[in-house]
């Protein structure tokens, strides 16, 4: 990235060299040695850029692919250990949604987030100091915006933070509605309750909508906002900058190589917009996975299995409740017993108390 950063700062002023030592022995009838000279190397410059570039993004993309890997490895190995009472309260449709979109989400910021940002970042160092370097009064002119450009940033990204989670929230309840009914379309479908759960879906996705506006309008504002202060410096250096060659303090060729720096220096915010987006929607996923992760199994496997030893005589249970949610029991109250023997089987001879009127007693198994 260093390499690929230096390449792209090298080509403005190759340019203001062509264009100040280049071109001014052609007018006069010289040589164009010089010029030659200045394109050839940077047609090396543009070759180290692209090369570099294919080389850090196949690289990227093989550590941001095995990063992926893992994650899903692990949610998946993870919801298997959690315990029976955690899926009852956590739907499927929640389960899939964190392995497909909040991982898609993390996938997006992995393949084209960091990347972005550490471009951004370079570029924009690079060509703070080159802006001074090549005219100081100029170059303290555009870093006046500066100030400008980070209140606005800073703005967005505290806006987009908040929309964001709501935008991954939504998204998470429309798969989770759609899921649930697809998983239980016989129930729906026998109990007609299409026309409800349309209308469930219906809210769920518009609420979606409202919320992807939201985001809209935040990049509504922030982009022309960006562009904005960038075209009025630009026309600003501009103005001052051909007074400044006019009156022979500064060449055509440094005038050039400024506005391409210029140029270079607003693009990076644009980049960042970008990573801000797909950070926010990253990090909400995160969240969202990391609460998953943070839960135990109520009931986990020992560190080591002891070994059951053979059992005789009676089996008995009385008064037996179970079930998965607190005041929710799956057996109310179960009395059984199997008076053992060379017939005990599966289900063996067995009684139980009835305690609610209405019921019919079942056998145990």
């Amino acid at each position: 990235m260093v390499a690929e950063n230096a390449a792209r700062l090298a080509v403005p002023l190759l340019v203001q060299r062509g264009i100040d030592r280049g071109i001014p022995p052609l007018l006069a009838g010289g040589s164009s040695r010089e010029l030659l000279r200045v394109v050839a190397v940077l047609c090396v410059v543009v070759a180290v850029q692209a090369l570099t570039r294919m080389y850090f993004l196949n690289r990227s993309g093989r550590v941001g692919q095995r990063v992926l890997l893992e994650l899903r490895r692990r949610v998946f190995r993870h919801f298997q250990r959690l315990d029976v009472a955690f899926h009852h309260r956590y739907t499927s449709g929640r389960v899939v949604s964190r392995l497909t979109n909040d991982v898609e989400a993390i996938q997006v910021m992995l393949e084209t987030g960091f990347e972005d940002l550490v471009t951004a970042v370079l570029t924009l160092a690079g060509t703070a100091v080159l802006l001074v370097t090549l005219d100081w009064r100029l170059g303290l002119m555009c870093l006046v915006a500066f100030p400008i450009l980070v209140a606005l940033t800073a703005w967005f990204r505290a806006e987009s933070a908040k929309t964001y989670r709501e935008v991954r929230d939504a998204a998470a309840l429309v798969i989770v509605q759609f899921v649930e009914t697809m998983t239980g379309i016989k129930a729906v479908q026998a109990y007609r309750r299409e026309p409800r759960n349309q209308q469930i879906f219906d809210d769920i996705a518009d609420r979606y909508r409202a919320v992807n506006e939201k985001t809209f309008t935040l990049l509504a504002v922030f982009m022309p906002g960006v562009k904005l202060i960038g075209n009025l410096t630009t026309g600003v250096v501009l103005l001052y900058g051909g007074w400044r060659v006019l009156h022979g303090h500064m060449t055509i060729g440094t005038l050039t190589a400024f506005l391409l720096y210029l140029r270079m220096f607003f693009e990076p915010m644009q980049e960042i917009t970008q990573f801000f987006n797909t950070f926010q929607s990253a990090s909400s996923a995160l969240e969202k996975l990391a609460g998953v992760l943070a839960q135990r199994p109520a009931v986990t496997d020992p560190a080591t299995a002891v070994p059951l030893p053979s059992a005789g005589g009676e089996v008995a249970l009385r008064d037996v409740q179970f079930g998965y949610v607190p005041d929710r029991p799956v057996l109310p109250s179960l009395t059984a017993a199997d008076p053992g023997g060379p017939d005990r089987r599966a289900g063996g001879h067995h009684r139980r108390r009835q305690d609610h009127p209405g019921r019919a007693d079942r056998p145990l198994l």
